[in-house]
């Protein structure tokens, strides 16, 4: 029997923020975000209502992907702040009740980290098999058909040893080889570092690939043109989605279950499992014995419609093990801003959508920002940082450093993110249409309206997954039932009469009152929550 049998998983019914550490606020005024800015709006996120924070990449790195091209895992960066700032961060969020997750990326590291250094020092080095090696193909090119994530061959020649490398991102972020049992020993032991500093869990980077096909077989074409069918024409087979990667969320879900359940309680493996296969998703929770969420990635790219996100939530909720925790959210670092993607910077579809996310069974993920609507960001060519989508090319949806753009805490032209006479990282978005300080004084905002949602959430899901059931709904809508509460939204241009829940409702998407009558007449895009007819007042 595990630690966590029969403990509080305070995942259950809660809301996580993701947090871009680069882009939050920058204290020391190199025109980075930092952890000292994290720690300076912990009070903000404990007034928003967030139970736990997943901070973006803060271990050392050269930057070439922004902090997921490690060099030392054991480490914080420099430029985001010191080992006790972490420290820091992580006793004063406990304070407030929140949990701090960290990105681990166990897929790749750095080359400038020690073992590729090491590894590349000879074919005969010590570290050699930390990675994954080969000679040419039998046209004397890369060994086999594999692309990377810009559409470029995944293997780099390495002209002094006389053979290729894998690397699934850039060049400069070679794949280590999970296939050598002491990549195993070595991660290990870096996840037990950090939970015993406090650390409440793990996000885990790239959490379907780790294995790579031992053959090194090419991979498929992609099977269509549907959402993550494939990329540059190819299908990840064998580079990724390898079955032997579920024994190491095994081994890690033994040495999470073995920390005691006093708090930060128990500890949260969080994948970013990029599948577009209902079951494939749902066999990284196991037998309860793997993750205990993984991210749903066709949810984030279906349409905003009702049959689109209402048939990704139930396929997914019929194919999770009983008692799985599913996990939802709209965007992140890489995909961009559900305002920008869902909803053409409409406000009437961001708040649906916002409280869709809140109203679902299990855990929602937040990017920060989608709590005041900020939308993406358009980063002129000269100002770009991100070199694996440059220019907007390579197959990317438009270049990522559109949805890192800083936190726009108020009205000035740096959002308040940094000193005046700072220039930022990245440039800042409309910052006097959208922050923090207009609206979180304004009751009809975004800002206040997100908190509302994260309170109810707290008040009828908290330590619980929730129940869901369809409920009939007219075209255009979608109807659902999550525990006491019931949910009707509108996903039309036009209104929709839906039946009475026969309860008060409790929250409604664009504040205003609804038609009286005996049925509820939704505005376009209006959403609202009601008391279930079977719960009671």
């Amino acid at each position: 029997m595990s630690s966590q049998d029969g403990e509080h998983r305070w995942w259950h019914g809660a809301v996580l923020y993701q947090l871009y550490v680069r882009s939050w606020l920058d204290t020391d005024g190199d025109g980075y975000g930092d952890l000292g800015g994290v720690i300076a709006r912990l009070d903000y996120l404990s007034w928003l209502g967030v139970d736990g924070i997943w901070l973006s990449p803060t271990m050392p790195s050269p930057d070439d992907d922004w902090g997921y091209d490690v060099s030392d895992y054991l480490g914080v960066h420099p430029d985001l702040g010191t080992m006790d700032d972490m420290d820091a961060l992580i006793a004063q969020a406990g304070q407030r009740g929140m949990r701090v997750l960290l990105d681990l990326v166990p897929n790749h590291t750095s080359s400038a980290h020690p073992w590729f250094i090491d590894a590349a020092g000879s074919r005969d080095s010590a570290l050699r098999d930390f990675y994954v090696w080969a000679g040419p193909g039998p046209d004397g090119g890369p060994p086999n058909n594999w692309l990377d994530a810009t559409g470029a061959p995944a293997w780099a020649w390495h002209e002094p040893t006389g053979q290729y490398y894998l690397h699934n991102f850039l060049p400069s972020q070679p794949d280590l080889n999970w296939w050598e049992p002491r990549v195993h020993s070595e991660f290990a032991e870096i996840l037990r570092f950090w939970l015993d500093r406090g650390v409440a869990g793990v996000r885990i980077d790239v959490a379907h690939g780790l294995y790579k096909d031992a053959q090194l077989r090419d991979n498929p074409p992609e099977a269509g043109d549907a959402p993550m069918a494939g990329r540059f024409g190819l299908q990840s087979v064998y580079n990724a989605n390898r079955p032997q990667t579920h024994g190491v969320y095994r081994d890690w879900r033994r040495i999470a279950d073995s920390y005691p359940a006093a708090y930060p309680g128990a500890r949260l493996l969080l994948g970013e499992t990029w599948v577009a296969d209902p079951d494939r998703l749902a066999g990284f929770y196991g037998d309860d014995d793997e993750l205990q969420l993984a991210f749903n990635f066709p949810f984030v790219f279906a349409a905003l419609t009702a049959p689109g996100l209402s048939g990704v939530v139930a396929e997914t909720l019929a194919r999770l093990p009983a008692g799985a925790c599913p996990v939802w959210t709209a965007s992140n670092h890489d995909v961009g801003r559900f305002p920008s993607r869902w909803c053409g910077g409409d406000e009437r579809k961001t708040r649906l959508a916002l409280l869709v996310l809140a109203t679902l069974p299990g855990t929602t993920v937040l990017y920060y920002g989608d709590e005041i609507g900020m939308t993406d960001v358009r980063v002129p060519p000269e100002l770009q940082q991100d070199k694996m989508s440059r220019g907007g090319g390579n197959g990317w949806e438009g270049n990522r450093d559109r949805a890192r753009t800083p936190m726009q805490w108020d009205s000035s032209p740096a959002g308040g993110f940094t000193a005046e006479q700072v220039t930022p990282w990245l440039p800042a978005g409309d910052t006097a249409a959208v922050n923090v300080a207009g609206q979180r004084e304004d009751p009809g905002s975004v800002l206040r309206f997100c908190r509302d949602l994260i309170s109810l959430r707290h008040a009828e899901f908290d330590g619980q997954i929730g129940s869901y059931q369809v409920l009939p709904a007219p075209p255009g809508a979608w109807a659902y039932q999550v525990g006491r509460l019931t949910v009707l939204a509108n996903f039309s241009g036009r209104p929709v009469p839906c039946h009475d829940p026969g309860g008060p409702v409790l929250l409604s998407s664009t504040g205003a009152a609804l038609p009286a009558g005996p049925d509820i007449v939704l505005a376009p895009w209006q959403a609202v929550i009601a008391r279930s007819a079977d719960a009671g007042g």
